[in-house]
């Protein structure tokens, strides 16, 4: 019988939680580098500071931008060195049924949010009027926002749905990488304005289980990636809420909404992320996902690493 190596599987791989360490410092590394880059760039191409645009929405898709570039690049190189895994193991590739799965993704995202909002609005807690800012301004906001949402959702989604939670499900620990994706999805949601205590961590991170779980349903990140833009800029554009307490990105939104509370159901300044209404729609939602049978399952590479241990399996297969 040969003794437990923390190091390597009896195959002489290297286990997942060495993998997952790897990435999250290169990552992190990465990640420094090339948005310290980004705003240089920025600022030389605009004439402005280097403050100056990191103040400003470039400096929001200079971070966003940061974030894709280094989850894609060291995702794919831990993938490609540790593992013997394709670029398509991340699950951004085009697949047999890619854009029904993004298609339906973008229509359940903003239909969820429209459920939370429409919960805050039959109660009395919000109201919504039309925006007096005129067909163009609206319509530049719709527009921008939408890019600007799609991008960001595609660098949260290959960061805390790619190589880390992919990983761990190779390695029969998709609970494990639900729960080590979903929780720092939530922490790095606590510094933003207005965050609600309790409320805030608990709905970003069932927000996190909410887009793991489309992950795993699809093996890609294509229902997660039109499940979280459409989320987003159904809150911005649409019905002129903040987005995780940031109000910047939409100015001219189709509606405006006043908030009168309870908070606890509606989120206040922090918006509806921050309430209760947000975490009835959130559990509706999860439970269409891992019930309906509409969306198409990837084609995954298959992956050199062998289960780890002798266990039982812990991997959780949606798809059936």
């Amino acid at each position: 019988m040969h003794g437990y190596n923390f190091l390597v599987d009896d195959k002489g791989h290297l286990r997942s939680g060495w993998r997952l360490a790897i990435f999250a410092v290169a990552f992190i590394v990465s990640v420094q580098l090339s948005h310290a880059l980004f705003i240089r760039t920025l600022s030389l191409i605009l004439h402005r500071s280097n403050i100056a645009v990191g103040n400003s929405n470039w400096g929001v898709l200079a971070g966003h931008g940061s974030i894709l570039f280094s989850a894609l690049i060291v995702g794919w190189a831990c993938g490609a060195l540790l593992e013997e895994l394709p670029i398509g193991s991340l699950g951004i590739t085009p697949h047999q049924g890619w854009l029904k799965n993004f298609a339906i993704g973008s229509l359940l995202g903003g239909a969820s949010l429209l459920l939370a909002a429409g919960l805050t609005a039959a109660t009395r807690g919000v109201s919504f009027s039309f925006d007096a800012a005129g067909a163009g301004s609206i319509s530049r906001t719709l527009g921008t926002s939408l890019f600007v949402f799609v991008f960001a959702g595609a660098a949260e989604e290959l960061l805390f749905r790619g190589y880390p939670l992919q990983t761990l499900t190779r390695a029969n620990l998709a609970w494990l990488g639900i729960f080590l994706t979903s929780v720092p999805f939530a922490a790095v949601h606590l510094n933003n304005p207005h965050a609600v205590p309790g409320f805030t961590f608990i709905n970003t991170s069932l927000a996190g289980v909410w887009l793991a779980v489309a992950y795993l349903r699809t093996r890609s990140l294509w229902l997660p990636l039109g499940l979280h833009w459409s989320w987003n800029w159904a809150q911005a554009s649409l019905l002129g809420l903040p987005v995780s307490g940031i109000e910047r990105i939409a100015p001219a939104p189709l509606l405006r909404a006043v908030n009168v509370g309870p908070d606890w159901l509606t989120g206040g300044a922090y918006g509806i992320e921050g309430g209760a209404a947000c975490t009835i729609a959130l559990l509706i939602s999860t439970l269409v996902i891992w019930r309906v049978k509409l969306f198409s399952r990837a084609d995954v590479p298959a992956s050199t690493q062998a289960v780890e241990s002798n266990q039982p399996q812990m991997n959780i297969d949606l798809h059936r």
